[in-house]
């Protein structure tokens, strides 16, 4: 029996590489016959990076960029031809801000990421969105490029409002006849009811009372850029960092199917007889656009089960059907939660050890 493990990273414990890594000792140990095929996957947020690298090999440079506070922060630029990925979590992501101070974290060091990869002397810099700590609009990188405002662009996105001017010349000129991709799992627009600080505000550490002060500042940051590219899909990205670089002539592509397309997942989903995916907590958020829903959304139109691993499991049977899931297995209820943090590999490996007794044949 052939099985793909295509899981994401497990947040906070495990990265989609050591995750499908952990998949595989487990299912070996109870299923040594199966043939198992690896595919750790993102969405363009946290481990970006290494799962490309793990496919695609390339050469990974090290740099050090400003983190969301100004401090240095380590980061990575994985080039591999003439295309530079850069992963923008690494330089702010919510790990960094711990959900504190959201209102002053700024993007500059994602600047400072974009400013190595074209140092490479790449044609095209792929960045991935996602897991950010930020909500600046992406003012912050702007301002790493050379952009200047009547405000100042680099203290997070409570500094942003009233801007009335932003000259943005400058850092268009830093990456003109640069293909730039921003890669995202978010569609949504900058600002509004479905923009950057509604929906994630809160889950960065944004007071509720602070909400609609911070997207009036988005708003304004808008007004003063381009408010037709602040309504475009994926300008919510990042905490706002689609909008800068969708001002910048940015193309927007959906981070998992850039990945999937990378690794050839639907090729392999259709060599495959069963497909397995996984991530940190399963929930009906895991359809808007995340990596278990396009994994079973590859293994639906390869005609493929496909089952998910999860830390925990917060949807019933009904909305697994409708995000194509065949059974989802939750480590919590198998191990308890206290062994699922503390070794979160060795539970990982038992849970599908388990799963592969009830489907390996």
């Amino acid at each position: 029996m052939r099985i793909l493990l295509a899981p994401d990273k497990f947040a906070g414990t495990l990265t989609a590489v050591e995750a499908a890594a952990a998949m595989a000792a487990g299912w070996r140990r109870q299923a040594p016959d199966d043939e198992l095929d690896l595919a750790p996957m993102s969405d363009g947020g946290p481990g970006f990076v290494d799962v490309l690298h793990a496919t695609l090999g390339g050469e990974l440079g090290a740099v050090t960029v400003r983190g969301p506070f100004g401090d240095p922060v380590p980061g990575a630029v994985l080039r591999v031809g003439d295309v530079a990925y850069v992963e923008t979590a690494q330089a702010c992501g919510l790990h960094l801000t711990g959900a504190q101070r959201a209102e002053e974290a700024s993007t500059a060091g994602v600047g400072d990421l974009l400013l190595a990869a074209l140092e490479t002397g790449a044609t095209t810099v792929v960045l991935g969105l996602g897991g950010s700590g930020t909500n600046d609009g992406g003012a912050g990188l702007l301002a790493a490029l050379g952009a200047r405002a009547d405000v100042p662009l680099d203290r997070g996105g409570a500094a942003l409002a009233g801007v009335r001017r932003v000259e943005l010349t400058a850092a268009a000129d830093r990456v003109a006849g640069v293909r730039l991709v921003a890669a995202s799992d978010v569609d949504g627009p900058l600002t509004g009811l479905f923009g950057a600080t509604k929906t994630a505000g809160a889950r960065k550490g944004i007071a509720e009372d602070r909400l609609v002060a911070l997207d009036a500042a988005l708003e304004d940051l808008a007004v003063a850029t381009d408010r037709r590219t602040a309504l475009a899909k994926g300008a919510g990205a990042a905490g706002g960092l689609g909008h800068a670089l969708l001002c910048l002539g940015a193309q927007r592509r959906s981070g998992f199917e850039l990945v999937a397309g990378v690794v050839g997942l639907a090729d392999r989903a259709r060599g495959a007889d069963l497909v397995v995916t996984g991530e940190g907590a399963f929930d009906f958020s895991s359809g808007a656009g995340k990596v278990p829903y396009g994994v079973a959304s590859v293994a639906a139109e390869a005609m493929r089960p496909c089952l998910a691993l999860a830390g925990q499991v917060l949807v019933g049977a009904r909305e697994m059907r409708v995000l194509g899931v065949e059974s989802a297995y939750s480590l919590v209820d198998l191990v308890g939660e206290e062994r699922a943090l503390a070794d979160p590999s060795g539970a990982l490996a038992d849970l599908a050890a388990r799963v592969a007794r009830t489907w390996s044949r």
